[in-house]
Parts: C-alpha cells; sequence; structure tokens
C-alpha cells in the first residue's frame, strides 16, 4: 500500500465516522473519540474534515482536540500509563512518584519511550482521591501507588 493509499484509507474510515454521528447532538466529541478509538489518536489530517462536516473552523476543531488531554495528536505506546495529578495526589507524595517514573522510563509526560512500549499520561482525577497517589495503567486502576508499585507497573509495562 502506497502512501497515498494509506492516506486515502484514513480520510475514508474518518468519514465514515464523521457522517454517522454528525447528526447527534454536539456531535464533536463523540466524532474525535470514535476517531481516537478507530486509530487509536485523531490524525492532524482528519481535523480539516471534521470543521467541515460539522461546519466549524478548523480552529475550533483543534481547539477543542487540545483543551482535552485525553486526545492523542500521535499513536500511543503499547501501554499507556497515567499518573493523577489532582490535588489530592499530590499531597500524597503524587510529584515525587511522577518524578520516579519518569526517571525509570527516560521520558516526560505526553512522551513515549523509544521502544514504542510505553506511553506517559498526565490524568487530572481518577476519582481515587481517598486512596491517593493514584495510577491507571491500560485502563487498570490503581490507589495507594508507592515506590513499589510504581516498579511494579513500570516493570509490567516494559514487558
Amino acid at each position: 500500500m502506497n502512501l497515498h493509499t494509506a492516506a486515502g484509507d484514513v480520510a475514508a474510515r474518518a468519514s465514515a465516522i464523521i457522517d454517522s454521528m454528525k447528526s447527534m447532538e454536539g456531535p464533536l466529541l463523540p466524532i474525535l473519540h470514535g476517531i481516537q478509538e478507530e486509530f487509536g489518536y485523531v490524525p492532524q489530517d482528519v481535523l480539516p474534515l471534521i470543521a467541515s462536516g460539522l461546519n466549524l473552523s478548523r480552529a475550533e476543531v483543534h481547539g477543542v482536540m487540545t483543551f482535552y488531554h485525553d486526545y492523542r495528536d500521535r499513536p500511543a505506546g503499547r501501554h499507556v500509563l497515567k499518573l493523577c495529578r489532582a490535588e489530592a495526589c499530590q499531597s500524597m507524595g503524587g510529584d515525587a512518584l511522577a518524578e520516579r517514573v519518569k526517571k525509570l522510563l527516560g521520558i516526560d509526560f505526553h512522551q513515549t519511550t523509544l521502544d514504542g512500549g510505553v506511553t506517559l499520561e498526565p490524568v487530572y482525577c481518577l476519582g481515587l482521591c481517598a486512596c491517593a497517589p493514584a495510577a491507571m495503567l491500560d485502563g487498570e486502576v490503581y490507589g495507594r501507588v508507592d515506590d513499589e508499585t510504581v516498579d511494579e507497573m513500570v516493570a509490567e509495562a516494559r514487558r
């Protein structure tokens, strides 16, 4: 498959998602979710398609996409590790844990390890404030995260 065919396939798949949801009330967020579910991220090339399909400006679509931290503009690693950055988690040692994870993985937030294994993302509340600090690895939440838990999570993500 050549690059032109691949781009056409992405556009066709994205257009199908847009067409299936554009008649909904407030369709932009569901469309962005649908596209990210389909591709694992929201390709920049589909933003003009969304804007056109919803009669919005590209700036409006881009603004919404970049406002919400859950949308990615590039593919994630095989594993996604999210660390809670909300106040309760920070007050219970979340900053030190975040620094430990960054050092163990050799990356910062919004980055992926060079081997494509792990993407590290901040999240602004996992709803486990009473069990702070909290983290999520591939959709599974962890409360009362400590150094040992971090080491286990990083080891699991590196497998």
